[in-house]
């Protein structure tokens, strides 16, 4: 099959843009495929955690395990995405996804045994967040090779459903098969690692066009300076990504401090708690679905500062409130936010980006993306420790927004002298 016609869509879809990405038969094979695989991704995350609480009962010795995951997307980002632009992403991608299957059934196994410890969570937890490093950018990098470029939003803003739908899927799964006796923790990591199976037998199915691996005679140092260059000298490029980096550190402030405002602000428990991630995820998926509906628009810029806007906007007002469904409904604003920035701006890099150096630019972006995290993690619980966590998020809104305004006002600037020729 030819890559014009495993592009081709039915008439079922060509009418509906909110799901006209899924009219590409690539493109719908790798949805129903991540779609299964992510949601065993999340029972693993919810199980993992349990049971390094199980065998330590320290909050420390949770977050250290989630550092060890995290860890080698800050060191191994930018190779993976280099390794992205020199090999077929599709064979890249049945490589990373079948590791990922083993170190899920491996984990499942050491579970089993006792004697197991937390450095051995610990240890697949780094083995997995190395795999990761290459299986993140590829998979950005792969979504341009099964769309036209104009279902390339999109296809992007079907993927940020794919992954929130399975966030409010995937936990409410491995509670149930934590309680069942027979099943239990070691059942949940085998069971993502059967889930990888949909996965694969889509990239297999999958066919496109592979093309030539790009820039081979360059030494991969060169390579790897070469995306972080090309990042640095586009002026759109580096906006964006800085916007990343700051939504980054103080955007998740709500999430991280979500627990401390369920209880102390609100003065809720694990039930409030639940409500607030179960809402900011209904919020990400209408985020989502809201954006696949307006199909190839010209407003990305718009939508990505109007995103921003709508995440300092909910954020602040969840600062303030100490009603449940008040700070419900602006959590949900919060995730429908998140994801029209995120997804958009995600949208735009790809847009722009040639494929020869698509691969090293998303390996920016994760590098970008994990390592803003857990700095702004690191901060917003700090200054919450101080002065509380809705101080902490208002620092984080403040912030935001005054680098998104700063930004904004020098992107009109240079599109003004553009026009104008100066």
């Amino acid at each position: 099959m030819t890559e014009r016609a495993s592009r081709s869509r039915p008439a079922l879809f060509t009418n509906g843009q909110a799901l006209a990405a899924l009219g590409y038969r690539n493109y719908r094979l790798y949805f129903v495929g991540q779609f299964i695989s992510m949601i065993g991704t999340w029972v693993q995350g919810v199980a993992q955690g349990w049971l390094v609480w199980r065998l330590t009962q320290s909050e420390f010795a949770v977050g250290m395990v989630t550092a060890f995951g995290s860890a080698p997307m800050l060191l191994l980002s930018l190779v993976g995405g280099t390794v992205a632009d020199r090999v077929d992403r599709r064979r890249l991608l049945l490589v990373t996804q079948s590791l990922a299957m083993f170190l899920a059934a491996l984990l499942g196994y050491l579970s089993l045994l006792p004697g197991l410890q937390v450095w051995h969570v610990a240890a697949v937890a780094a083995c997995l967040g190395a795999v990761s490093a290459f299986d993140v950018p590829t998979r950005q990098a792969f979504v341009v090779q099964m769309v036209d470029r104009g279902a390339l939003m999109n296809a992007i803003a079907l993927n940020s459903m794919l992954f929130n739908g399975a966030r409010v899927v995937g936990p409410a799964v491995a509670s149930v098969l934590i309680a069942i006796p027979w099943i239990g923790v070691p059942g949940c990591f085998f069971v993502n690692s059967a889930s990888y199976m949909a996965a694969l037998t889509a990239l297999v199915k999958i066919r496109v066009a592979s093309g030539e691996p790009f820039s081979s005679e360059s030494s991969p140092v060169a390579l790897v300076l070469g995306g972080v260059r090309y990042v640095i000298a586009m002026p759109l490029l580096r906006r964006l990504i800085t916007l990343l980096f700051v939504v980054g550190v103080f955007g998740w402030s709500g999430s991280v401090l979500m627990p401390a405002m369920a209880e102390k602000v609100l003065h809720g428990g694990a039930g409030t708690y639940g409500g607030l991630m179960t809402a900011a995820g209904v919020g990400a998926v209408a985020g989502a679905l809201i954006l696949a509906s307006l199909g190839d628009t010209p407003h990305r810029r718009r939508l990505v500062f109007g995103g921003l806007a709508l995440v300092c906007a909910a954020l602040l007002g969840f600062s303030l409130s100490s009603w449940i469904p008040l700070s419900m409904v602006a959590i949900g604003l919060f995730g429908m936010g998140m994801i029209l920035f995120f997804a958009t701006s995600n949208t735009v890099v790809q847009t722009i980006v040639p494929d020869e150096l698509r691969g090293r630019v998303m390996g920016v972006w994760a590098l970008v993306f994990a390592g803003s995290t857990p700095i702004g993690s690191l901060m917003a619980g700090a200054i919450a420790r101080q002065w509380g966590a809705p101080a902490a998020i208002q620092v984080g809104v403040l912030a935001m927004a005054v680098c998104g305004a700063l930004i904004y006002r020098q992107s009109r600037r240079e599109r003004a002298q553009q026009v104008t020729g100066g």
